[in-house]
């Protein structure tokens, strides 16, 4: 069985062409019927602040099917420690034999998180976006600047928002060693007025954005609200939208950002599209440049199957099939 660490790991894998290839496919599966994703085990720790998930599932072809637990306790930077915790571990669906277990530590799942806001934001953001705004200051905020700063393809201005001054400069500083600069915006409001895009990355319990705040032509994408009980978005800003697309319909409408909106009947599930057939081109997603969308991302098992087999094919003098 190999056993890969997270700085193993992450000198195999990075915001790359292939790993972005591998995402986009990964949405794809859910639509095409080549994947086979059971509901989310949840566990929820709410007296400190933190929660679990338990994903798995298997896309037809592969060699591989993944088991991941994914922790998320929001308290641990006032500790010093991360936010996100976590070990995947792939198993051959020829013999169900353990081939490895990766124990990136949640790193594996930051970046997947990050690579896949981005893909579902120029999937459906206007050709002309330049203003891209972050909401919130913690490790997504900091991939999803890098991975939409890579997807670009062109020069964007990326905005920062969060409760705390402080962090927000620690972010600012952390992406301005790297090469990437960000602006620090004082008033969220005022942000989200004047974006093109706004990509949402807390665990807020309470809406944080209005409906009266977003102007025509804008594109939300909307991570924070993955489990029950969070909530970044107005269930007037999601009733308001034009094209509501979702990673996995069920997930989504059960915990993730269009769970209030649906719960109050405000949308109904026939309202929300699936990502993987906007970028298949089974269907369109903004039909308009004044449209109003939204992305609900819960995460999906199978972009931790995706990220899981490209990090294992890149293990020099492995071949996954074989192995299995």
């Amino acid at each position: 069985m190999i056993q890969l660490s997270r700085s193993d790991i992450q000198n195999l894998i990075s915001i790359d062409p292939g790993t972005i290839a591998a995402i986009r496919d990964a949405y794809i599966a859910i639509s095409d019927g080549r994947a086979d994703v059971p509901p989310v085990g949840y566990l929820g720790f709410p007296g400190k602040n933190g929660d679990c998930h338990i994903k798995y599932g298997y896309i037809a072809g592969d060699p591989v099917f993944v088991v991941k637990i994914a922790a998320g306790f929001y308290d641990n930077p006032s500790r010093g420690l991360p936010s996100s915790n976590g070990i995947i571990v792939a198993v051959s669906a020829e013999t169900g034999r353990v081939i490895a277990t990766l124990n990136d530590e949640g790193w594996l799942t930051d970046l997947r998180t990050g690579i896949g806001g981005a893909v579902a934001t120029f999937a459906l953001c206007r050709d002309d976006a330049e203003t891209f705004s972050i909401v919130g200051t913690g490790t997504q905020a900091r991939f999803q600047a890098r991975a939409m700063a890579a997807l670009a393809g062109r020069p964007i201005t990326i905005n920062v928002w969060g409760r705390s001054r402080a962090k927000a400069e620690a972010l600012q500083a952390d992406l301005a060693a790297i090469g990437l600069p960000v602006q620090l915006a004082d008033d969220l409001e005022a942000m989200c007025r004047t974006s093109d895009v706004i990509v949402t990355t807390t665990p807020s319990a309470h809406p944080l954005i209005e409906a009266g705040w977003i102007r025509e032509g804008t594109h939300i994408t909307a991570m924070g609200a993955d489990a029950p009980g969070k909530q970044e978005l107005a269930v007037e800003l999601v009733a308001r939208a034009n094209v509501l697309a979702v990673d996995l319909a069920r997930q989504c409408l059960e915990h993730g950002e269009f769970a209030g909106a649906f719960a109050a009947g405000l949308i109904k599930a026939e309202d929300c599209i699936e990502l993987g057939l906007i970028l298949s081109g089974r269907t369109r997603g903004r039909k308009a440049v004044s449209q109003i969308t939204i992305a609900d991302l819960t995460g999906v098992a199978t972009q931790d199957i995706a990220m899981a087999r490209t990090v294992l094919e890149r293990v020099a003098g492995l071949d996954i099939r074989a192995a299995t």
